[in-house]
């Protein structure tokens, strides 16, 4: 459960662009590519924020599919399984255009 060391360190990262001010919630990219379990990451970021300041803070994730770009004929495709060969000339070379991204995209702030 990598989900858990992943939770602990966006804490970090969220108290410093937050810079003491109140965070509502977080919000999340992650890729399908990226072998996280969104529930279980919402799951271990409620255990790792339960005692601390940022308990009760809520976890947005936005699950990003995996998409392919066909190098040989230029299609590109969201995968619907781990299939990495194009639908269109059968084509197994092919890049990763969406699906490997893990980032925090924005904080929710209290008004001051």
């Amino acid at each position: 459960m990598h989900e858990l060391s992943i939770c602990s360190s966006m804490v970090d990262i969220v108290r410093k662009h937050a810079a003491g001010r109140e965070v509502r919630a977080v919000h999340v990219r992650v890729g399908a590519m990226r072998q996280i379990v969104p529930d279980t990451l919402v799951y271990c970021w409620s255990m790792v924020t339960e005692t601390s300041d940022l308990h009760g803070v809520e976890l947005c994730v936005e699950r990003i599919p995996a998409k392919i770009r066909c190098t040989e004929c230029g299609h590109e495709q969201v995968l619907d399984a781990l299939t990495m060969a194009c639908a269109s000339c059968a084509g197994h070379a092919v890049d990763l255009v969406e699906g490997d991204e893990f980032l925090i995209t924005s904080l929710e702030l209290a008004e001051v």
